[in-house]
């Protein structure tokens, strides 16, 4: 697959070279014969939820605004995007701008010399940096270097639930895990799927479940520390615990069969179907959910956490999540390259932007109210229940990216039977690795 993607670059590449010599010039300084500025950028807004289209509307506006830009937009699903960046890192080929996640890609990138901070332009605007939430900028902040802001706000993992099917078999909406366990015992026998998992794409277990899971049972300052591999160990007892408990969610049949075969869409889709009770997902699928579920089923739509466990260590009261993605600079723009890449930064990042997203049924990590008599009222429940629960790290946000690979893996072997302990022997091995790098 990498072989044949690399080729393909390549050839994009060797094309792209052919089209500049044939227009004449550099096109990204504006040289002889071409007075437009070209600027690249990569992004996961491709679907058909309203946080996409938003910012696809931003683009073709500045588009239209800015006529001596030309923008050359590539959109990706999330993972591809992921993959994508990461191999044109090694090559140190980045594009001018591109969607980049907070804390562990960014701290790589910078550690790759392949990113330009953006505390001058911050400084330059700070009705706009003064507005982000307390902390928000802490996942692209390194050694005192800004090198992005957060686009939206990720909390990635609620359990979004059908009240009408709950109501038919009398099932209560879960506040324990006993209750839980009886919801998933009671749907199973009426033919009725408990939960809807699409793990094909492997980051969903890891990020829409387990990271929340995982925190109810070991607490968040044991994960802090196995993740710097300072006190903990992903070998120590709490965590295969976690893992067990996962596996038990599978034994259970909480989810449908099949589930590592199929992708984050179609399980929304066995929940739009009414064929699923309940669906974990992120915050993100608000905005898919109020523009493409059906009206039955969106009605009577509603949203809740996961249950705390017996006896875990963590905070009842929490979902995994990250401040939002934001957008990564080439370390190699200067110039008029630059003045027109943050022009479009500021137009998607900006206050504007951050609007036009909260305006798409999705979360943002800046301060701006909602009004709550336009918004739609599923994304008022998922606003004020966002008011009394706080976020605790997604697994993949502090891991290192070898190590979010073997545990994106390791889940969909747990799930099918893998022996929690020497699934936790790989994870702490590659952790180990990672941090020792």
């Amino acid at each position: 697959m990498l072989k044949k993607w690399l080729s393909g670059f390549l050839a994009i590449t060797l094309f792209s070279i052919m089209l500049a010599g044939c227009a004449g010039g550099d096109t990204s300084e504006g040289g002889s014969g071409n007075d437009k500025v070209t600027v690249t950028l990569w992004h996961n807004w491709t679907g058909q939820d309203a946080k996409a289209v938003a910012m696809r509307k931003i683009i073709e506006d500045f588009r239209a605004a800015h006529p001596d830009i030309e923008v050359v937009d590539e959109g990706l699903p999330t993972d591809g995007l992921k993959t994508r960046l990461r191999t044109v890192a090694a090559a140190n080929e980045m594009p001018d701008l591109f969607v980049m996640w907070p804390d562990a890609m960014t701290k790589e990138f910078v550690k790759g010399d392949l990113l330009q901070p953006i505390n001058a332009e911050l400084d330059a605007k700070p009705e706009w940096k003064d507005n982000f939430i307390p902390n928000a900028l802490d996942g692209y902040t390194v050694d005192g270097n800004i090198y992005s802001v957060p686009m939206n706000l990720a909390p990635s993992s609620f359990i979004y639930y059908n009240e009408a099917l709950f109501k038919q078999y009398n099932v209560k909406v879960p506040e324990t895990w006993a209750e839980l366990e009886q919801a998933i015992a009671t749907f199973n026998q009426n033919k009725v799927i408990p939960m809807a998992l699409g793990n094909k794409a492997n980051w969903v277990a890891q990020s829409t479940i387990f990271s929340t899971l995982a925190d109810r049972i070991t607490g968040t300052d044991w994960f802090l520390k196995a993740a710097a591999q300072e006190g903990a160990s992903f070998t120590d007892p709490q965590f295969i615990e976690a893992l067990n408990k996962m596996q038990e969610l599978g034994n259970t049949k909480a989810f449908q069969d099949g589930f590592n075969s199929i992708d984050e869409t179609q399980m929304m889709q066995l929940y739009f179907q009414g064929k699923a009770a309940m669906v974990m997902n992120g915050g993100w699928a608000l905005a898919n959910l109020v523009n493409n579920a059906p009206e039955e089923v969106l009605n009577n739509t509603h949203i809740t956490i996961l249950p705390p466990v017996d006896g875990g260590q963590g905070e009842p009261r929490t979902t995994s999540g990250v401040v939002g993605t934001g957008l990564g600079v080439s370390k190699k723009l200067s110039g008029a390259q630059k003045e027109a890449a943050m022009e479009l930064f500021y137009a998607l990042a900006g206050s504007e932007g951050q609007k036009a997203t909260l305006d798409s049924s999705t979360l943002v990590s800046y301060k701006i109210d909602l009004d709550k008599t336009k918004a739609h009222p599923l994304f008022v429940e998922l606003y004020d229940l966002m008011q009394e629960v706080k976020i605790t790290p997604v697994y993949d946000s502090k891991l290192g990216s070898a190590t979010v690979e073997v545990i994106n893996n390791a889940l969909q072997e747990l799930l099918m039977g893998g022996k929690a302990e020497d699934i936790a022997a790989k994870i702490q091995a590659a952790q180990a690795n990672a941090v020792s790098q």
